[in-house]
């Protein structure tokens, strides 16, 4: 088959759990199918991403994503006045609109793949091009990486500021009717998690509750580390902080948990790696008392992860699965997580990860690890078995060849 994927993020390198997901589901149906790669671009990415996408995809084309806050008010204030919640509608872009169109009109496509739902609207203006132009149905298919409603109402439940609370509620709201009724028109709707599929199923009364199930998947022997410290010193958050869950996430547990932490193991550092740290705990670290280390971006964090004793994702909102526990996993890292955070892994407490989600739990479980290198180790093992059973995108994504069969 001829497929327009059409993508969000451009899914290289592998610095974000939406890249993973769509590099792995475009590296497989290119194995089977003419696959042209249609995704927005962003200044931070490499020159060399498009080059590696094009050696296994027909065509990589990029359009321009451009933020600013002026558009974020300006898209915020049609958000208001219209039924499209705002996080789609600052995706909606022209030059976008236009590259769609001329894709479509010119190709004999047979399938369009929109990745997450902000790509939704522009598949399915392809499909009614090429209806009208070719007088051909494309076959719509969409990968639903989140119940994208379940984002602002969890954040809106730790949003102390009333006019937030009420404008991520407002969303919440509006994403519901929105994913319920895109869903809808799309000819199949793949999802990453049973947990995200049945929150839409039963908040909305979507008519998706057989809707397939294929999760994130990896490749478990890529990119794994080879030399670990004998004594590891770090207790390590990585993720994109301009995603409001991990900013967060990593932030009650620099309030919340750390503080204990550091006081019963004064030699541990807590280092925090991804772009865009929140100002507070950038101010934190200024204090070397605190011994808070805060990197921002970096491109190999290979070094920083080999000193690491424990891993952490103590999210409290988001959705779908966290590729972060995939790739602790791969790195051999013990992890401990909130439950939100570890929602749609096979995760089993105390053999391939550890649980907590007050301040009190999380403590006592990386402090166990700490104490124990021992209880790491076996920890680690389970949890690399899991991801090469779970998680293997080679034998995982066969299921695609259903969904385009």
């Amino acid at each position: 088959m001829r497929i327009l994927f059409l993508a969000q993020v451009l899914p290289y390198p592998l610095d974000a759990g939406p890249k993973t997901r769509a590099y792995y589901v475009l590296r497989y149906l290119a194995q089977h199918h003419r696959v042209t790669l249609l995704a927005f671009t962003r200044p931070t990415d490499p020159p060399a991403a498009m080059a590696h996408l094009a050696r296994f995809c027909e065509e990589v084309q990029g359009v321009p994503m451009r933020r600013s806050t002026l558009r974020n008010v300006r898209d915020l204030a049609r958000s208001l006045l219209g039924r499209w919640p705002f996080m789609v509608r600052r995706d909606w872009i022209p030059e976008m609109v236009r590259q769609v169109d001329r894709q479509v009109q010119s190709g004999e496509y047979d399938a369009v793949h929109a990745d997450q739902l902000w790509m939704a609207p522009y598949a399915l203006r392809g499909q009614a091009i090429s209806q009208r132009i070719h007088g051909k149905s494309l076959r719509t298919v969409l990968d639903q990486h989140n119940a994208v409603f379940q984002i602002p109402m969890r954040l809106a439940h730790h949003q102390p500021n009333p006019l937030l609370r009420g404008l991520l509620h407002l969303e919440a709201t509006k994403l519901q009717r929105f994913e319920r009724q895109v869903c809808g028109q799309f000819d199949r709707v793949v999802w990453v998690t049973r947990e995200d599929r049945d929150a839409l199923v039963e908040r909305t009364g979507y008519p998706g509750s057989g809707d397939p199930v294929i999760p994130i998947c990896v490749e478990p022997e890529e990119g794994a580390l080879r030399d670990h410290v004998e004594r590891p010193f770090r207790v390590t958050f990585l993720g994109g902080m301009h995603w409001p869950p991990n900013a967060e996430g990593i932030q009650w547990f620099a309030d919340r948990v750390w503080p204990e932490l550091h006081q019963a193991f004064p030699q541990v550092r807590l280092t925090v790696i991804g772009k865009e740290p929140p100002a507070r705990l950038r101010a934190q670290a200024q204090d070397p008392e605190r011994r808070i280390e805060v990197l921002g971006y970096v491109e190999d964090p290979t070094p920083y992860l080999a000193e690491t004793a424990v891993f952490i994702v103590p999210l409290h909102a988001g959705g779908g699965m966290r590729v972060k526990i995939l790739d602790a996993w791969r790195w051999k890292l013990p992890v401990v997580s909130t439950s939100i955070g570890a929602e749609g892994i096979d995760v089993r407490p105390g053999e391939n990860i550890l649980l907590g989600d007050s301040p009190q739990a999380f403590s006592r479980h990386v402090r166990a690890l700490l104490a124990d290198p021992g209880r790491a180790r076996a920890m680690v093992e389970e949890a690399h078995a899991t991801l090469r059973r779970a998680y293997h995108w080679r034998r995982r994504y066969r299921a695609w060849d259903i969904v385009y069969s």
